[in-house]
């Protein structure tokens, strides 16, 4: 490499920089950047002659924005080195053992979740808030204390008596996902400005100058370090330190924890914080490791833009940047064609992605999307990767046109009338719905057959030997064997998996039937409701809509779909190749549990599905959400957010042994 392109990679940096610090748009991914703010780090490694003033290594933030007053921070706000390995981890911690003169079983860590969102100083004298500063180039913030005073988890007067003259707070302010969503979905209704993500969001809701917006925004705020301090410390620990903190009135994260230094720990505490990622109420991106003995952080010291003593563990990235390719159009059971992104393939949270589902054209329109642009993916756990927004818009763009004819079928495609989305007119002569009715019938929250798969009704479609969901109970063993891989030993599994899902119970077999509309909280409220299948296909629309959580769409279609010939004749079929299920009982006796809505949450002994399939046989609802209605949360090992949730609202909550006991007692 030479001067001049180690010239170029600085000044690509420091664009990003400007663009996600000041301007609040994002241009490359947290993965991208990192990777090349890497690249840069080892180029100066090779040529210390080479490096520049204006090197983002070089300075610890990023540029002020000239909207708001300057302050100075009396102590640096500084930034993290990253790891991305636990090699990487234990090398840094080994190093600083060494530089200490002690080895690295002797370190104790504290372990806690690296927030998503935007650093920031608190300054209280005598207190007393006086103001709040982003960390801007660590040196330099802006101040924000218009915004920062309406976020209610920052207290404007410390708990304490004699607090120290001079304190400042350091930490993250941060958005719920809940509120990020919510914004997002009002934003797209009032055609308003649509965030990327909950650290983009709440970056912009404190860099405006409303702070009326800040406050219905909800921001939250978590303390994680101090600044400037006078007078003598309470607290030896970081953890004695964040105990402090919560004397003074700051909310604490449950999720924090220390332990002694060695590779088993460091590991099991990162399975720990990757496994919890998706069930917290906030974004995380990883997990900050720090030396917890603050005279030894201090004796460590710094290095220009971090601290020797702390290092953030990265976890793998769940927002990239790649091209769009194609759009292709899936048919669904019910004809409605999904338009699918093919990507140029990336590596996204552990994998490698190559399509993503874009909705609807609704959705292609909002985000003014064209084959060819650059656009930013998310993927969150194994949430299939959707299109967030366009980076940056092709040299060579094409439109996105809905095809006219299904590409299945070739049945002419119609718009639903008052809805999003497009539909085949070719109904069950369209083999893509068939393939996916059938996919759908034998799925676990349907008639749950686990050995007929999907690649093997595939392979049964193309046979012909499947043509509508009957054909299933009609399936011979030479069918099945004679298939690549399979074998008679195995099509004997699989026909006596389809013999025994003819035992079912009204409200699955209902699910199975692919009624729009109708999923498995619906089925089970119009099972409890008409108890038999000639009292629910008798009757009318305003009849269907008395049933719990039916509206005029769902009563319509249930009535629609027994009206329909061909449907009426699949019922009769499947009823005569077999499936049955016993009559339900007059049930106000055997639903003791009617009216009370109920959480599961944490590690239980007994599956998931047992248990709600307890509970909603007693007349209970299960949601997976707690709220003011919620009744009971049954919380099991490992609970998290929402048991705070639960707590904070007065849920009365149970163990797995106190819910057998009370099922017991019935």
């Amino acid at each position: 490499m030479t001067f001049i392109e180690y010239q170029t990679v600085v000044k690509q940096l420091n664009e990003w920089n400007y663009a996600y610090h000041v301007l609040d748009t994002p241009l490359v991914s947290d993965a991208e950047y990192d990777a090349a703010f890497r690249q840069l780090q080892f180029i100066e490694q090779q040529n210390l002659d080479w490096i520049i003033p204006e090197s983002p290594t070089q300075r610890i933030g990023d540029v002020v924005s000239s909207a708001f007053e300057k302050i100075s921070h009396d102590v640096k706000m500084l930034s993290l080195a990253n790891a991305f390995s636990i090699e990487e981890t234990i090398d840094f911690f080994v190093k600083a053992a060494k530089e200490l003169d002690i080895s690295f079983s002797e370190l104790v860590i504290f372990s806690e979740p690296k927030l998503d969102g935007l650093a920031m100083s608190l300054r209280y004298e005598n207190g007393f808030l006086v103001y709040g500063a982003t960390r801007g180039d660590g040196q330099v913030g802006e101040n924000v204390t218009h915004n920062i005073k309406t976020i209610q988890s920052i207290p404007l007067k410390l708990k304490i008596e004699n607090p120290p003259e001079i304190l400042e707070i350091r930490g993250e302010v941060f958005m719920t996902k809940a509120v990020f969503e919510n914004i997002n979905e009002l934003a797209k209704i009032e055609n308003g400005r649509v965030f990327a993500n909950p650290r983009n969001a709440a970056a912009g809701t404190i860099r405006q100058l409303n702070p009326k917006i800040a406050a219905e925004r909800n921001l939250q705020f978590i303390p994680y370090g101090i600044g400037a301090y006078s007078g003598e410390r309470e607290f030896s620990t970081h953890s004695e330190m964040l105990d402090y903190f919560a004397l003074l009135g700051f909310k604490s994260n449950p999720h924090n924890q220390h332990f002694s230094a060695n590779e088993h720990h460091f590991e099991q505490d990162y399975q720990r914080m990757e496994s919890l990622r998706e069930s917290l109420p906030m974004e995380i991106d990883g997990i900050v490791y720090k030396i917890d003995d603050l005279a030894l952080q201090e004796k460590l010291g710094f290095i220009s833009r971090s601290p020797k003593w702390a290092i953030a563990r990265k976890f793998p990235a769940q927002i990239m940047i790649t091209t769009l390719l194609e759009v292709d159009f899936q048919v669904g059971r019910t004809g409605v064609l999904t338009p699918v992104a093919r990507l140029e393939p990336v590596f996204v949270g552990g994998v490698t992605v190559s399509n993503a589902t874009l909705h609807n054209m609704d959705e292609i329109e909002r985000l003014n999307l064209y084959i060819g642009d650059k656009v930013e993916i998310h993927r969150a756990g194994d949430v299939i990767p959707k299109v967030v927004k366009v980076v940056a818009e092709g040299e060579t763009r094409r439109k996105i046109i809905m095809p006219t004819h299904c590409p299945v079928c070739e049945s002419d495609v119609k718009r639903i009338e008052n809805q999003a989305a497009f539909r085949c007119t070719g109904g069950l002569k369209c083999a893509a719905q068939i393939a996916e009715r059938i996919k759908y019938y034998a799925s676990r929250n349907c008639m749950n057959i686990r050995q007929l798969g999907t690649k093997l009704i595939e392979a049964l479609c193309e046979q012909g030997v499947l043509n509508s969901v009957v054909d299933i109970y009609r399936l011979k063993i030479d069918d099945i064997a004679n298939l690549e891989k399979q074998g008679e030993k195995n099509a004997t599994k699989i026909l006596a998996a389809i013999e025994n899902s003819k035992k079912t119970t009204f409200a699955t077999f209902l699910t199975a039937l692919g009624i729009p509309e109708v999923g498995e909280s619906g089925a089970k409220n119009l099972a409890r409701h008409f108890k038999t299948l000639e009292k629910l296909c008798t009757a009318d629309v305003e009849t269907l809509q008395t049933v719990p959580d039916v509206g005029l769409v769902t009563a319509t279609n249930v009535r629609t779909f027994f009206d329909d010939v061909t449907q009426n004749q699949l019922v009769d079929d499947l009823r005569a190749a077999g499936v049955t299920w016993d009559e339900i009982e007059s049930d106000e006796i055997s639903q003791p549990f009617s009216g009370q809505t109920w959480v599961l949450t944490g590690t239980l002994n007994s599956p998931r599905n047992e248990i709600k399939s307890k509970l909603e046989k007693l007349g209970a609802k299960v949601s997976s959400s707690v709220s003011t209605k919620t009744t009971y949360l049954l919380a099991g090992e490992a609970a998290g957010s929402k048991l705070t949730q639960a707590k904070k609202l007065g849920v009365t909550i149970l163990n797995e042994s106190q819910f057998l006991e009370q099922i017991e007692n019935l």
